[in-house]
């Protein structure tokens, strides 16, 4: 199969992923930091040395401040929950995933906090003076995505996290999608809260993510139990992890997630990053000015991570993904891409569109076959 569905989860991992977890499972599967015995202690430095390669990956100075997830949705609920109070407002936009549009609809329901959502342009860029001019004095947190998975399109948040700053207002970042893709610092950046999920760019296994929570805020731990820490007490610890990171964690997933990223340092960014974007830009080039087809978002490939939504006129979404499943052995991903407001913006609600994402595997040829294809579906010779 030519799997270009890379936006959902990255397919297949580097070989070390596999090696990584298969080894530990079979020689380090204790419960980390619940015994004293070796094997627990071993599996605790795992989680550890991960927190670590997570905490240099995005610049962040004090590892505790990192907390591991189960995902990205896990991550945006932990930080929109544990922070927004009764009379707080929020900024965010309409290119948003479902984790931060529901979390924040979710609070807005029950009259705990007001939302205003900015307006991005066609090209799917959202302007900084934007997210400003909506700022009241009730305004706690900007969050919005560093690339929305539906359009792929890089944002300004430096310049975003510089108005926060300016403010004394929490920025908070998904970075879904460019997180081992793109450069992050969350120093840099005036970023808050930075929530990333480990099955995609870095190339970790699913049931992997993380928050990093910045000194600048404290939050309500959204689930509360067993940490390994202060075990006598009925109240949860203060301490960060400790605080945000009840239950037995998902080590072997994290001993695969530091694989992953120890591949991508070692591949280099830049180099991913670029051979992402080429791929794309292939595709562009090649349907760009073929009336078929109708291509979303800015098709100026410096601003975009390696993400292309389009349809193909006469066809519905579904209907081209079930094709090339069927037809040509290649897997996209059609529909709504759990992001609706998007679509109402981009006018292709309720069917969505089809979406095209490459990964660090795919070659040329493979994007070769898909222009064939779309070539013969366009044309109905299938």
């Amino acid at each position: 199969m030519i799997y270009l569905d890379n936006a959902a989860t990255t397919f297949p991992k580097p070989e070390i992923v596999y090696k990584t977890m298969n080894t530990f499972y079979r020689t380090l599967g204790a419960n980390p930091g619940r015994s004293g015995h070796r094997m627990a202690v071993a599996a605790e430095k795992e989680i550890e040395d991960t927190r670590s390669v997570v905490a240099q990956l995005f610049g962040i100075k004090d590892s505790r401040r990192f907390i591991f997830t189960f995902n990205a949705t896990d991550a945006i609920n932990m930080g929109i929950k544990g922070l927004l109070k009764t009379g707080d407002h929020a900024i965010t936009t309409h290119l948003e995933h479902n984790a931060v549009s529901r979390s924040l609809y979710s609070l807005e329901k029950k009259g705990i906090i007001t939302i205003t959502k900015v307006k991005n342009s066609p090209e799917g860029l959202i302007d900084p003076n934007d997210i400003k001019t909506a700022i009241t004095s009730k305004t706690r947190l900007i969050v919005m995505a560093h690339a929305p998975n539906v359009l792929g399109t890089i944002q300004p948040i430096k310049e975003i996290g510089c108005i926060a700053r300016e403010h004394d207002i929490l920025f908070m970042v998904d970075a879904a999608q460019t997180a081992g893709v793109c450069e992050i610092d969350v120093n840099k950046y005036a970023i808050d809260m930075l929530a990333f999920t480990g099955h995609k760019g870095t190339l970790g296994p699913t049931g992997t993510g993380g928050l990093y929570v910045g000194e600048r805020l404290t939050l309500d731990p959204w689930r509360e139990g067993g940490t390994g820490f202060e075990p006598a007490s009925l109240s949860q610890p203060e301490e960060l992890p400790f605080k945000l990171e009840s239950g037995t964690p998902n080590t072997v997933g994290i001993a695969g997630l530091r694989a992953g990223i120890e591949y991508i340092a070692s591949t280099g960014i830049h180099t991913i990053r670029m051979h992402e974007q080429k791929l794309i830009n292939k595709l562009i080039q090649a349907l760009k000015d073929d009336q078929r087809f109708i291509l979303y978002g800015t098709q100026e490939i410096s601003k975009k991570v390696g993400i292309l939504s389009l349809n193909v006129k006469g066809f519905k979404p579904a209907e081209i993904g079930a094709i090339l499943d069927q037809s040509f052995d290649i897997a996209v991903r059609p529909g709504l891409h759990c992001a609706p407001f998007a679509h109402q913006m981009m006018g292709t609600f309720p069917n969505g569109t089809v979406r095209i994402s490459p990964g660090c595997f795919t070659t040329e040829e493979e994007i070769d076959q898909l222009i064939a294809a779309f070539g013969q579906i366009a044309s109905e010779e299938i």
